[in-house]
């Protein structure tokens, strides 16, 4: 083969490379849906508030919340009031993520965070952590993020029943239309940073 001829080859390789990668780079700042489509939650203009569940597959303390995530929903989305389970794991396989679902008896709608672009946004650190946002002068809000409830007290330490209900007290306010202050609340369970 020629040299220019090499050349020529070694430009298209690098040219798809760059492509490739840079297609690659474009996944990772974008939610995903489990067929791969490209979904902003907190882009819903019928929602007055969206509710963000971050869940991992792995986490014994994620998925002791599942029956109360699943009350929740269904008390508030008649409210206007939507709720996304956000697995923030990139290595995470979708067909885990189908039966993990599914396990947990599970029907709010699944979404993939695999460039972290919504745990930086709602500013959790730990599953299950939950962010709440409010449509306000056309945009969504944080105006909540932190625990479900108080039963977990700390890593392997919980109560027999919580005590406090601290997200179902802020959807309640926000479906009554009182006005909040942001506010969050220490969260126990397992850390996200892990999945870097």
């Amino acid at each position: 083969m020629r040299p220019s001829h090499r050349r020529h080859w070694r430009v298209v390789a690098l040219t798809l490379l760059l492509a490739f990668a840079a297609q690659a780079g474009a996944a990772n700042r974008e939610v995903l849906d489990l067929d791969g489509r490209s979904v902003d939650p907190l882009q819903q203009p019928a929602a007055k508030a969206a509710v963000l569940v971050f869940q991992r597959t792995d986490c014994p303390i994620s998925n002791r919340y599942a029956p109360e995530i699943e009350r929740l929903d269904r008390k508030f989305s008649a409210r206007g009031i939507s709720f996304w389970l956000i697995y923030p794991d990139g290595k995470q396989a979708v067909a885990a993520i189908r039966q993990h679902l599914k396990d947990y008896r599970y029907h709010v709608a699944a979404l993939r965070d695999p460039g972290h672009v919504l745990v930086r946004r709602a500013k959790v650190q730990v599953t299950p952590e939950v962010a709440v946002f409010v449509a306000e002068r056309g945009e969504m809000q944080l105006i909540y993020h932190g625990r479900i409830d108080d039963r977990y007290v700390a890593f392997g330490k919980e109560r027999p029943a919580p005590t406090t209900h601290d997200l179902e007290q802020v959807l309640t306010n926000v479906a009554d239309g009182r006005i909040m202050k942001p506010m969050s609340t220490p969260s126990v369970g397992c850390y996200i940073s892990d999945l870097q």
